[in-house]
């Protein structure tokens, strides 16, 4: 096998991650106008019913019980970190951070992106102890939605700076399981969480022992998921868990990868099922009562202005300190100004800024403001990025 093959079926699969996520991001957009118009309906009770519908697993004594958007929360976004677990090891293994030259942009830009955005926000809140909670929501960076409003302007952009997307969006995930792990863990339970590390003792094994079948993997996953949410851990963590002990090749037939085609193969459901469903059960947000100073209210503004303001300038300055320190070099065929214009999309935080939002606030009220400033903030940062880099590649074109 040649050398050529394996860096082939790499750009392959970052192509294909590529396109199968600007779609998902116009499905998202979708679903979350529907969940907005579901909350402000004569449905609106029946859309906040739906989601308080009791569901519960009894086996024996065994007993689980939660709301169904509790089980969405935490069971179906299990199977999403899963696929972003798949995601992170692919591309520091064989992916764009594989090498310490290729990962140093996004990686540097990556941290930039998530402080500045949680400084904007603390600043904006400081004083307030419950809404300081808030802090990590608009340090994340939606995939699917900004490669969705990058995918409209097709080949004017370079591939490169879309590639510079997703491992900046990726590593903003990897940031975001860190901070959920360490700031969002409620009270533990020692028993739970020691049953859960014999899991992953047992995950560990079998990817040391050379076992290549899913199945083994999927059956001690599920088990260390009820570890994981019964131990005061958030829950999906588990995916990311399982998904490190996933074999990336099999030691019997090398060209064959574990982790990559579970990648595959979840890919499609997560995109076009999990995402949505999540985002149909998070995204409504009711406007009947709501008042100016409600809308502008510490949550909504530091979430807001985090996600437009704070993203663009945290991903954008660290990365142009890196290239001026000589640390990184620009994407292939990248300028300034559209780079500066794929940081602004970074600003789309949606999916994993919500998911981090239902973490920080139990409360309704806060819970509305803070949908309310991931929407705001993730639809300046779409719409405003999309016309920066629309005038620069229209003037491109124009010129040649």
């Amino acid at each position: 096998m040649s050398v050529q093959q394996p860096m082939e079926r790499v750009r392959a699969a970052i192509t294909a991650f590529i396109g199968l996520e600007a779609a998902s991001g116009i499905a998202l957009l979708a679903v979350a106008l529907l969940a907005l118009a579901a909350s402000n309906s004569p449905i609106a009770p029946l859309y906040r019913q739906a989601l308080e519908l009791p569901v519960g697993i009894r086996i024996g004594t065994f007993a689980l019980d939660k709301p169904l958007l509790l089980w969405i929360n935490d069971g179906l976004m299990a199977v999403f970190f899963l696929l972003v677990g798949l995601e992170i090891k692919r591309e520091l293994i064989e992916g764009e951070l594989s090498s310490p030259a290729q990962a140093a942009l996004p990686a540097i830009s990556a941290l930039g992106g998530m402080a500045v955005p949680a400084l904007v926000y603390a600043a904006i809140n400081w004083g307030d102890a419950t809404a300081l909670r808030g802090w990590a929501i608009p340090a994340a960076t939606d995939i699917a939605f900004a490669l969705g409003v990058l995918s409209l302007l097709g080949s004017r952009v370079p591939s490169s700076l879309k590639v510079f997307l997703v491992a900046l969006a990726i590593l903003d995930d990897l940031g975001a399981i860190v901070i959920i792990a360490i700031f969002y863990t409620s009270e533990l339970s020692y028993l739970s969480l020691g049953l859960a590390v014999a899991v992953l003792v047992s995950l560990a094994l079998l990817n040391l022992l050379g076992v290549t079948r899913i199945t083994p993997y999927a059956l001690l996953g599920i088990v260390l998921w009820v570890c994981v949410l019964k131990s005061g851990v958030h829950a999906t963590l588990a995916g990311v868990a399982i998904a490190l002990a996933i074999p990336i090749a099999a030691t019997d037939t090398p060209e064959r990868s574990p982790l990559r085609d579970l990648e595959q193969a979840l890919h499609p459901w997560v995109a076009y099922l999990v995402m949505p469903v999540f985002a149909f059960a998070n995204a409504g947000v009711s406007f009947t009562g709501l008042s100016w100073s409600a809308a502008t209210a510490g949550i909504p503004l530091g979430v807001a202005l985090g996600l437009f303001l704070g993203k663009q300038a945290g991903a954008f300055g660290a990365a142009w300190l890196a290239v001026r320190l000589g640390l990184a070099r620009l994407p292939d065929g990248a300028t300034w100004p559209l780079l500066y214009g794929t940081c602004v999309l970074a600003g789309i935080g949606f999916t994993m800024s919500l998911f981090i939002g239902t973490l920080a606030f139990e409360g309704v009220e806060q819970m509305a403001q803070m949908r309310l400033g991931v929407l705001a903030g993730s639809l300046v940062s779409g719409i405003v990025g999309f016309a920066i880099l629309h005038a620069l590649t229209r003037r491109a074109t124009a010129s040649v």
